[in-house]
């Protein structure tokens, strides 16, 4: 049985500073400041991804990454995109990228 999807109002209570909720899932992009950077931030969500079982949409372009979280078996957000949004951003941090805001 999927997860339910969260309403607006919850995922707003979440707190993801990183995140915005838009077309029903959770969008960011960082700067990474270089490919090389965006590819060790690309291969630290892969590993945590698998960890979870939840697979976010991945666009690395040269100095910046885009990502997409949503709960495809629920057709929307759901507490598993809640969670590994806190982590990617982590892992952002971790690595010097920033939020790209556009």
């Amino acid at each position: 049985m999927p997860d339910p999807c969260l309403s607006a109002a919850e995922i707003d209570a979440a707190g993801l500073a990183d995140w915005r909720a838009s077309d029903g899932a959770l969008h960011t992009s960082f700067a990474t400041g270089d490919f090389a950077n965006g590819l060790r931030l690309v291969d630290a969500i892969g590993e945590a991804a698998e960890r979870a079982d939840h697979h976010p949409d991945l666009d690395l372009r040269y100095a910046h990454l885009d990502i997409r979280l949503y709960s495809h078996d629920s057709n929307g957000v759901t507490h598993r995109d809640i969670s590994l949004a806190r982590q990617i951003s982590e892992l952002a941090a971790g690595l010097g990228a920033t939020v790209r805001r556009r």
